[in-house]
C-alpha cells in the first residue's frame, strides 16, 4: 500500500502531533524511582504530543474504516466467515478466562481445564472421532499435527516405505503445503467431470507407498463427495490414512460426521465453525481428532478427569505421543468462546446451522445462473453445499473484465469480496459462501451487486476496471504488499524524507 497515493486516509497519529498538546501529564516527582540500568535509558521518548479527544477521535475513524462480519457482508469461499455471537466474546473477555495464566498449578485451573475436557469431547462428538488434541494454532498447523500423525502411525506399523501423500486438485493450497512441510511427497489426483474426486484416478494413484489421502468433504467446488465410501475404501485397502480437512464442517453440521464417512483424522476451525471471528492472521485454533488406534498418538498434553478425586489434570505421561506442537496447551480464549457456541447451539441449533447455510448458498447458485457472464463449470443440476464456485470467465470472454475486477468492484458496493482465483481448477474463480448468517434481502442485494457489475463491464468497462472507488484505500500492488508489507510508522517517515 503506498500511503501518499491514497485517495483519504486518516493522518498517522505523528502527523497530527502539536507541540505542547497533552491528554495526561505525570507528577513532577515520582513517589518512587525506578532504578533503570543506565543502558537502557534514552534521552527522548518519540511518542505524538495530542490531547485525550484526538487521540480517542483518531482511532475511533480508524475502526470505522476497518471491515468486518459485524460490518457487512462477508462471503469468502471456504472461509466461513459467520456471525458470531457477542455473548461468546463476551464470556471469553471475562477476568477468570482472560487472566489466567499457563504457569498456574492445576489446582487452581480447575475450571478453565474442566472446560477444555468438555469442548474435546463435544468436538468428539460433532466428528465422530475418539478423542481430540486442542493444541493445534489454526487450520494449518492441523493439518501439519495431521501429517506427524500419519507418520507416527505408520512408523509404529514398521511401514517406512510409505512416502506419499495424495491431495485432490481442488484442495486447499494448505494441504500439499502441509504433507510437504512434514516429508511427504504430493501426489495430485484429478477431479470428474462431476467436480468430485475421479475414482478412477485415485484407484491409479495409491500404492504401498501412499500414506494418506487429504480430503475435505464437501469439497472445495461446495459439492458432497457422493461416493466417499468408495474412496475412502480403496484408501484404506491400500494401507492408507484418511484425513479430514474440517475447512467445510459448516456444511455437514447435524446431517453426518467425518467419522461416519471412515476418516481416521479429522482437524477443525474453531475460528470458522464456533464462532471465533477471523482474519489478519488470528485468533485460531485447529484442533485435530482422531479414531481409536491414533488416539496414542496424540501431543501431549490431554485434559483428563480423575472422578475418585473430581479433578482435572493435564497428561504427559503418554510415550506414543508425538510430543508437544505448541507451547502451553492452545488459545485458551477461542476454546472459551468455542464451548460457549456448543453449548448455545445446542445438537438441534448445529443442524438449523447447516439447513441455512445450504440454502443461503444454494439460493445465490440458483438466482446467479440466470446472470449472464457468471457460469457454473462443475454440477448445476443438483444442490451445491455451503458454498458455491462461479466462473467469471464468460464475462471476460465478452469484455475482457477478469474475476479480480469483479471482486473489486465489489467493495464499492460495501460488500467484502468473494474469494476468487480459487479454487484454481475453475478458471476466473469466483467462490461464495454466505454462511447461515445472512437473510434473503443480503442475498438478493449481493446477487443484484453482480449482476450490476456485469451490466457495467458492457457499458462502463473502465469503471470496473478502475474499482475500487468508495474506499479510502484505492487498488493496491498486492504483490509488494505481500512481499513489502509495511509494518511501522517508521517506514512513512522515511519514505516521506526521501
Amino acid at each position: 500500500m503506498n500511503y501518499r497515493q491514497a485517495r483519504w486516509v486518516e493522518p498517522l497519529i505523528f502527523e497530527l502531533s502539536k507541540p505542547g498538546r497533552v491528554g495526561w501529564a505525570s507528577p513532577e516527582k515520582p513517589r518512587e524511582r525506578i532504578n533503570v540500568p543506565k543502558e537502557l535509558l534514552r534521552e527522548k521518548l518519540e511518542l505524538p504530543e495530542l490531547s485525550e479527544p484526538e487521540v480517542v477521535r483518531h482511532y475511533t475513524r480508524l475502526s470505522q474504516m476497518n471491515y468486518g462480519v459485524d460490518s457487512g457482508f462477508y462471503p469468502l469461499g471456504s472461509c466461513t466467515m459467520k456471525y458470531n455471537p457477542k455473548v461468546c466474546e463476551e464470556l471469553a473477555a471475562l477476568e477468570t478466562a482472560s487472566c489466567i495464566h499457563p504457569h498456574q498449578a492445576e489446582e487452581t485451573v480447575q475450571g478453565a481445564l474442566e472446560l477444555m475436557y468438555r469442548l474435546e469431547r463435544c468436538l468428539a462428538e460433532v466428528a465422530g472421532v475418539a478423542r481430540v488434541s486442542l493444541q493445534p494454532s489454526a487450520g494449518a498447523h492441523g493439518e501439519f499435527v495431521a501429517m506427524l500423525l500419519t507418520r507416527a502411525y505408520h512408523k509404529s506399523k514398521r511401514d517406512d516405505k510409505r512416502n506419499q501423500v495424495i491431495v485432490p486438485d481442488s484442495a486447499h493450497g494448505t494441504n500439499p503445503a502441509s504433507a510437504a512441510m512434514a516429508g511427504y511427497e504430493v501426489v495430485t489426483v484429478p477431479s470428474n467431470a462431476r467436480g468430485r474426486v475421479d475414482l478412477k484416478a485415485l484407484k491409479a494413484a495409491v500404492s504401498e507407498r501412499s500414506a494418506a489421502l487429504m480430503l475435505t468433504n464437501p469439497n472445495t467446488l461446495g459439492l458432497f463427495e457422493d461416493q466417499i465410501i468408495n474412496i475412502a475404501g480403496v484408501v484404506h485397502d491400500a494401507g492408507g490414512l484418511l484425513f479430514y480437512d474440517g475447512a467445510n464442517l459448516n456444511g455437514i453440521l447435524g446431517k453426518t460426521r467425518p467419522g461416519d464417512m471412515d476418516f481416521d483424522i479429522v482437524h477443525f476451525n474453531l475460528h470458522k465453525t464456533f464462532s471465533t471471528p477471523h482474519g489478519g492472521g488470528g485468533p485460531g485454533a485447529g484442533p485435530v481428532g482422531v479414531q481409536k488406534e491414533l488416539e496414542k498418538f496424540l501431543p501431549v498434553p490431554l485434559v483428563e478427569y480423575n472422578e475418585k478425586r473430581g479433578r482435572y489434570s493435564l497428561d504427559y505421561d503418554r510415550p506414543h505421543s508425538i510430543g508437544k506442537i505448541k507451547g502451553f496447551y492452545g488459545n485458551f480464549g477461542v476454546f472459551v468462546k468455542a464451548y460457549a457456541y456448543l453449548l448455545l447451539m445446542g445438537a438441534e441449533g448445529l443442524n438449523e446451522v447447516t439447513d441455512a447455510a445450504v440454502l443461503n448458498a444454494n439460493y445465490i447458485m440458483r438466482k446467479l445462473l440466470r446472470v449472464e457472464g457468471y457460469e457454473l463449470k462443475f454440477d448445476a443440476s443438483g444442490p451445491c453445499k455451503h458454498e458455491v464456485v462461479f466462473s467469471a470467465e464468460p464475462l471476460k470472454r465478452e469484455t475482457d473484465i477478469w474475476a479480480h475486477f469483479v471482486a473489486k468492484r465489489l467493495l464499492d458496493f460495501g460488500m467484502h469480496a468473494p474469494t476468487y482465483y480459487f479454487p484454481p481448477i475453475v478458471p476466473e474463480a469466483l467462490m461464495i459462501e454466505p454462511t447461515e448468517s445472512e437473510s434473503k434481502e443480503e442475498l438478493d442485494r449481493f446477487v443484484d451487486a453482480l449482476k450490476t457489475i456485469a451490466e457495467e463491464a458492457k457499458s462502463d468497462p473502465d469503471r470496473v476496471r478502475s474499482a475500487p472507488t468508495a474506499t479510502a484505500i484505492g487498488r493496491l500492488d498486492e504483490v509488494k504488499a505481500s512481499r513489502q508489507p509495511i509494518l511501522s510508522w517508521r517506514a512513512y517517515r522515511k519514505s516521506a524524507k526521501e
